[in-house]
């Protein structure tokens, strides 16, 4: 199903960003910006958004990594200058409005048959580091997660590295008996 021959696409496209109702940003990629009266500027583009457009305009599948994953969790308040994300897809870097996003790629098992918020977690953690992660980072976790997120975290992390699935165990409030 298509709507339109590639040429008859690509010069409506233009001549939207053009006209500014549409921005481009990057290729294949653009949002509608929305207008903030109260401070007479356009909002930024969700940088995570983006990502995962760009993720789907080339199949991939991405979960947030390092201080990405920090960030979107709440673990840190520090917005990364650097979004990074690992991959199926290659390894590439794409940036606009002064902002990188970085596409890493690793090995399929690190992200596919994972929810998004498993592979987040698990990334945030590894970031964090064995024998660095205190006790605040996990009340802060088990907070923000919801029953059924933790019962799948723990469902879906099985074969993570053992001190990272011990953390997770804490997280779910789980315990060996």
């Amino acid at each position: 199903f298509t709507i339109a021959d590639y040429e008859t696409v690509r010069k409506t496209l233009n001549r939207l960003v053009n006209d500014g109702y549409i921005q481009r940003i990057i290729n294949g990629v653009y949002y509608k910006p929305k207008y903030i009266e109260a401070i007479n500027e356009y909002k930024a583009p969700n940088i995570d958004e983006v990502a995962h457009a760009i993720a789907r305009k080339y199949n991939w599948t991405i979960a947030p990594s390092g201080n990405t994953a920090l960030n979107l969790l709440g673990l840190d308040t520090q917005v990364p200058a650097k979004w990074t994300y690992i991959s199926d897809g290659r390894y590439v870097t794409y940036s606009f409005n002064r902002v990188t996003i970085e596409f890493k790629k690793r090995s399929n098992i690190n992200i596919s048959k994972m929810s998004q918020n498993t592979a987040m977690v698990i990334q945030a953690l590894k970031t964090i580091g064995n024998g660095n992660v205190t006790d605040t980072h996990i009340s802060h976790l088990q907070k923000i997660l919801t029953q059924e997120q933790k019962m799948q975290l723990l469902e879906e992390s099985k074969y993570v590295c053992a001190w990272v699935y011990n953390i997770i165990k804490q997280i779910s409030e789980v315990t060996d008996e």
